[in-house]
């Protein structure tokens, strides 16, 4: 490698490289998901409120099959048929039901707010915290009369706190109480006693009395036992079946307590969730188990059941449910903020985007009186100019900002005024309630519904053709920019061509910006294409300048390269099938551990025929774990035949040291290490089997677990160990992180993390066998541009493959649900998010600290100077990033949504990863004895 190539500071790249990721992940929630919220809209209500008080109660995490099918539960011995039989008996006597459809992330935030907001969040809101983040937008509880809230203090406060001063009361438990290793259904008895203090104390205290009795008053009942329950034993486990149980007890004992204190029937209604809970017990993404969720209303306003229409209204999901011959209405979760608006008679949420059920006027809604069809109407109108007005005001939002801006093509086909849109179409639907045309009133607010939350859409997603191309410049410039220095350095001239046409591009794009008055992020955004592009049109005009002032020819890419560039752009474009479908994993390691040696020289593959043996070996076996199920249950024999694995390496490895003065302690040290793996053995055994057994997590437990952890994962980077071999450094990390996969393992994940370990110290040494051949045989020419070697875009692509399979390895595919949490309850027994997440990171991150040293190793032993073979890498991996941005939906299924995004910022942060992985890659063998990492000076 020449040392034109040593002479770039590869620092910068990898520091601008780390920063433009980043920082364009956000642009796919800036182009996708941008945040609906917007002020100074008018508000309005219906005249009519249908009942005096709202009960809204959310089992949070609960699915709606396994509360409503018969024998949902066929796997636990003497389960009852129906397992919520009060609510059951609801839906078959005096309520109304359905699926209320929730959107992704399916967090408890994001669904909290569509429920009693009538607005989705943008995607990336859930980043901003659980707790105490106020609401900054309006809600049901706003604006009612007076709200009483009971549950979590991880929900409640986020309301209370942005609401108007003294309208939201909340009760809440400590956020200890939320401990995975304790029966949950603790937390929503509290919920009920609490109720029943408050109800109580009402008797003894006139202003509390009067308070309650007032008109649009709401009570809102968060159980957080059902989603405690499922994470902590999976949703088709008998403790789920329990807590429904006794959430149904619990609705049961709430309407007799409303019933006794107000001793009338003025009272509402509504159960539902949040979100459900997939079957590993977690949720997050857009599987449909996480998305349908239960809705049942009854009380005053609200219709009793009604038979099944022709066609019907259930399908193969409700067909278990045993209730086909009623009537299943659906909603949006957004919608059933509008119903309880509609139903007590509040002003409306200003940014609920929801549509209430009876809109429809060819199917029965959920409103009831005693004039059902002229309050259906007047919700349906009240409906539409709420959601009118969050168009109107985002309309001349828009139009005073926007360029050669064009309003949404309905409005001005049916010649509105620009600044009321929708005006006369809202008259003559007035016109129509005044004539008592009910059916007609719902007809035609449905229609303009329907375009009106099209016109929503057309302005929320305005401004996105421009993202899409400043972000298609960018990934093209940062390619062009990384492969432009991989030509010959030399001296730099100023091209006042290149550097005007930058200076004129940001200076109009920022003028653009302004007078549209952009997000600040555009800004930020455009900096980027400009400046890679303006450096590697200046790069290549320098480059071709001097070949012109020397009158040589300038190399040229033979046929070769473009078939080793065209297998490589297939190869990444496989690896993003593999996001979809895992087999793809398996079948690249099928590729390189079969197919690929059959093209290595003859007289390679004749010289290392145990490394060749070797090699399709470790490449069979880690192709076998991306086949596995990834609905994988807790199984302690095989987290110790991971750990058994460990300790073998541990023993030959410490066997293997030599005995003399340079390698004194390192024997008893890495023994030492090995020790540690069976001590985490044996403490992951006994918390998962005490877990297991309900009998909780034992202090001595957690804090040996914690001890054992923190010891491992710190004493491979304690400074006695002082200069050793590249292969002891290497074996002393992966013991070190060999208690990680204990204690944090679920099932397979240690076997996995000794067979990828193996298949990478193979690697190394085929590639190293590879070159040596290579370079001795007089048949092998040296094929480059400049000084790049096209078998090192094959190697580049190797590492990104490598990359991807540490994440993806054992785990769902890019999917947030494919993180068990049950490992984590060994150290971390009580509801703690963010150590939570951390610990689960940690477990992430430790496959790419031993890739790291096998990928500094390699550069080693190929002779070439460090992050040679990433800087390779840099300028192929965006073709999968560009792929998953434009594979980015808002539409569709919401398991397509959440994972379009989900591929998008793996994608994006897998990058991230390699490079630093090649940094501390570099830096743990920095202190080696063979030297051979630092003979380029330029980091």
């Amino acid at each position: 490698m020449a040392s034109t190539r040593q002479q770039y500071p590869v620092a910068k790249l990898l520091l601008l490289g780390l920063v433009f990721h980043l920082v364009y992940i956000g642009s796919v929630f800036d182009c996708y998901f941008t945040s609906p919220v917007v002020h100074g809209m008018k508000r309005f209500k219906t005249e009519t409120a249908l009942a005096k008080r709202l009960v809204l109660i959310v089992g949070d995490g609960l699915r709606a099959d396994l509360l409503l099918s018969l024998n949902p539960f066929p796997n636990i011995p003497g389960s009852p048929e129906v397992v919520a039989p009060y609510l059951r008996s609801i839906i078959e006597t005096k309520g109304a039901f359905g699926i209320s459809h929730t959107r992704v992330p399916t967090e408890s935030r994001p669904g909290h707010v569509a429920l009693i907001g009538g607005m989705y969040e943008d995607v990336s809101a859930v980043t901003r915290g659980w707790k105490t983040n106020p609401v900054h937008f309006d809600s049901v509880f706003n604006q009612s009369t007076h709200t009483f809230s009971f549950g979590s203090p991880d929900i409640l406060p986020m309301f209370g706190e942005g609401a108007t001063p003294g309208k939201v009361d909340m009760w809440c438990y400590h956020e200890d109480e939320e401990n995975f290793t304790k029966d949950a259904t603790y937390l929503d008895i509290w919920v009920l006693e609490h109720l029943r203090s408050l109800l109580h104390n009402a008797t003894t205290n006139v202003e509390l009395n009067k308070q309650l009795h007032d008109d649009k008053t709401v009570f809102f009942l968060h159980l957080l036992g059902l989603d405690t329950t499922g994470h902590s034993y999976r949703p088709h486990s008998k403790e789920y079946m329990t807590n429904i149980q006794v959430v149904d007890t619990i609705v049961r004992q709430t309407e007799a307590l409303f019933s006794e204190f107000y001793g009338d029937d003025q009272t509402a209604f509504v159960f539902t969730a949040d979100h459900g809970m997939s079957v590993i017990g977690n949720h997050g993404d857009g599987d449909p188990d996480n998305t349908r969720t239960p809705l049942i209303a009854w009380g005053a306003g609200i219709r009793g059941p009604l038979p099944d229409t022709t066609p019907s209204s259930h399908d193969d999901y409700s067909a278990p449910w045993g209730l086909t011959h009623l009537l299943r209405h659906d909603v949006e979760q957004a919608d059933i903020a509008a119903l309880m608006s509609a139903i007590i008679g509040t002003e409306w949420p200003v940014n609920s985007v929801g549509v209430i059920p009876d809109v429809d006027q060819t199917r029965p809604g959920y409103l009831s009186s005693l004039d059902t069809e002229k309050v259906q109407a007047e919700a349906a109108l009240v409906n539409t100019k709420v959601i009118l007005e969050h168009y109107r005001v985002k309309h001349e939002i828009k139009r005073s900002h926007a360029l050669f801006y064009k309003p949404y093509p309905y409005f001005t086909e049916h010649g509105e005024v620009s600044d009321q849109p929708g005006s006369a179409q809202i008259e003559g639907i007035e016109a129509l309630f005044r004539g008592r045309r009910y059916k007609d009133v719902r007809k035609f607010s449905a229609e303009l519904l329907q375009h009106t939350l099209a016109g929503l859409r057309y302005l929320e997603t305005y401004d996105r053709t421009l993202i899409r191309i400043i972000v298609t410049f960018a990934y093209l410039g940062w390619i062009a920019y990384s492969a432009a220095h991989f030509l010959p350095s030399v001296n730099s001239a100023r091209h006042s061509l290149i550097d005007t046409t930058a200076v004129i591009t940001l200076v109009v794009s920022y003028g653009f910006f302004w007078l549209q008055h952009s997000p600040s992020t555009m800004y930020l955004y455009v900096v980027f294409p400009v400046y890679f592009w303006h450096q590697a049109l200046s790069r290549l005009a320098d480059y071709f300048d001097k070949l012109m002032d020397t009158g040589k020819p300038g190399p040229v890419l033979p046929m070769s390269g473009f078939v080793y560039t065209g297998l490589a752009i297939l190869a990444l474009e496989g690896m993003v099938v593999a996001y979809t479908h895992r087999s793809v994993w398996s079948a690249g390691f099928a590729v390189i551990g079969i197919l690929w040696p059959i093209f290595w020289p003859a007289q390679g593959r004749s010289e290392n025929r145990k490394l060749l043996a070797a090699w399709v070996l470790v490449c069979l076996s880690t192709a076998l774990f991306p086949l596995l199920s990834v609905d994988k249950q807790e199984s302690i024999p095989t987290i110790l035949a991971g750990g058994a694995c460990m300790m073998g390496v541990g023993v030959v490895g410490a066997y293997r040291v030599p005995d003399d003065k340079d390698h004194v302690g390192l024997r008893r040290f890495i023994l030492a290490q090995t020790g540690l793996i069976a001590a985490s053995m044996v403490v992951a055994a006994s918390s998962a089997a005490k877990l297991q057994a309900k009998l909780g997590l034992p202090l001595t437990n957690q804090v040996a677990g914690w001890i054992v952890l923190a010891v491992a994962s710190v004493l491979p980077f304690a400074p006695s160990l002082g200069r050793m071999e590249p292969s002891y450094r290497i074996l002393t990390l992966f013991l070190g992180f060999s208690v990680c996969f204990v204690i944090l393992s679920i099932s397979v994940e240690g076997l996995f993390y000794c067979s990828y370990t193996a298949t990478l110290a193979v690697w190394t040494e085929v590639e190293a066998a590879l070159r040596r051949q290579s370079s001795r045989s007089p048949e092998t020419q040296r094929q480059a541009i400049g000084e790049l070697q096209l078998e090192d875009i094959r190697i580049a692509v190797f590492f990104l493959f490598f990359v991807q399979v540490a994440f993806f390895g054992t785990g769902n595919v890019a999917s947030i649900s494919s993180f068990y949490l049950e490992p984590v309850y060994r150290l971390v027994p009580i509801f703690s998010p963010f150590l939570m997440a951390a610990l689960l990171i940690f477990k992430i991150v430790a496959p790419y600290v031993i890739l790291s040293v096998f990928f500094a190793r390699l550069n080693a032993r190929l002779s070439l100077p460090p992050f040679s073979l990433f800087l390779i890498a840099l300028t192929l991996t965006d073709v999968m990033t560009m792929t998953f941005f434009f594979k980015v939906t808002d539409t569709g299924s919401w398991l397509e949504i959440g994972q379009t995004i989900s591929f998008f910022c793996i994608s994006s942060l897998l990058l991230v990863w390699s490079a630093g992985i090649c940094a501390l890659g570099e830096r743990l063998l920095a202190g080696t004895r063979d030297g051979s990492l630092y003979r380029s000076k330029t980091v």
